[in-house]
């Protein structure tokens, strides 16, 4: 991937008041559950809203955050946000950052996103390895807001602009930011890699000058297709409306998507996923294939569905973090 430098180096500069007052602006916090947490594990506390001035298409009245703790182990959170009206990213810093970056994008089905399973347990992960890891809390396209289908993926183009705007801040190399993504948010992932260049959104500021296109994407066990014959019926539902069109669908299809210049992709599914068939990552597979795209897939045989880190252990599927980092250093973001 190229990023024109001038284009960087003059956005940057551009930018340079507005990162100042938004630095001293207060930021949401991130998604909090009510009732203690487990000992000794950290919690992150730095965030970016990515719409200063509110997030377009706001509905009215705006959607209330609420946060569920779902886990019945106490030393296990498993949380689930619904509700986000200020779409924001928690970020998780290594103590020796080697230049590269993750913007994570966690499922839900696009009727939550969940905060720990595929959002900060994976943050954490990556963190240890060097990589600076963004968790997305992502708008919710049944909520209300206007351009329902794109609004996941509007937040995604904003976060990685928003990420190489403040790249020396986080000692970021803003060619090395990539993205990875679970369920339904490995849709938002994979959406991301195709329609990157798309426009979704009024430009807001001197970020929205940057690419938005990510150097590697890794979309998880992901929904893709909006095909009613593989897709997963509640994310299509909540991201398309009740009655889409064939246009609409093929449009919020990633496999029906890709372009040429689309990144090298990581595409992991287990064989016996009875929640996302593998089919949806097979589909991808072979679209990036006819467009001659790098891509490197995985397919397990036992797994089922949100194994994430913690579902993975005790299987062959628990290689999968590894695979994935040897990959990508071949894509220079390792």
């Amino acid at each position: 991937m190229t990023i024109d430098r001038r284009s960087f180096v003059g956005a940057s500069l551009l930018a340079g008041l507005t990162i100042a007052r938004g630095e001293g602006r207060a930021q949401t916090a991130p998604p909090h559950a009510p009732g203690a947490l487990p000992p000794g594990l950290p919690q992150p506390a730095e965030t970016i809203d990515l719409w200063p001035s509110g997030a377009p298409g706001m509905p009215t009245p705006p959607p209330v955050e609420t946060v569920a703790e779902r886990a019945q182990d106490p030393l296990v959170t498993d949380r689930a946000v619904r509700g986000i009206a200020r779409p924001r990213l928690v970020v998780f810093r290594p103590d020796r950052p080697n230049g590269g970056a993750v913007l994570l994008t966690p499922g839900g089905g696009y009727k939550h996103v969940v905060v720990d399973k595929e959002g900060y347990e994976m943050a954490r992960w990556l963190a240890a390895r060097g990589f600076t890891a963004f968790v997305l809390f992502y708008r919710l396209p049944g909520e209300g807001w206007a351009q329902r289908a794109d609004v996941p993926l509007a937040d995604a183009q904003r976060a990685m602009r928003v990420i190489r705007q403040r790249a020396r801040a986080f000692a970021i190399v803003p060619e090395r930011v990539g993205t990875m993504g679970f369920s339904a948010g490995g849709h938002v992932c994979a959406d991301l890699a195709a329609r990157f260049a798309t426009r979704v959104y009024a430009p807001l500021d001197a970020a929205d000058a940057l690419s938005a296109r990510p150097v590697c994407a890794a979309p998880i066990y992901p929904v893709v297709s909006m095909d009613p014959a593989i897709a997963h019926v509640g994310s299509r539902a909540l991201l398309l409306g009740p009655a889409p069109s064939p246009q609409s669908e093929a449009a919020h299809s990633p496999d029906r998507t890709v372009p040429a210049d689309a990144p090298p992709h990581f595409l992991l599914h287990a064989e016996d996923d009875a929640i996302v068939p593998v089919d949806n990552t097979l589909r991808l597979r072979a679209a990036l294939k006819g467009r001659s795209i790098a891509v490197e897939t995985h397919l397990f045989t036992h797994g089922g569905h949100g194994f994430g880190l913690r579902k993975a252990l005790g299987k062959p599927v628990e290689a999968w973090p590894e695979l994935w980092r040897a990959w990508a250093r071949t894509c220079g973001l390792g």
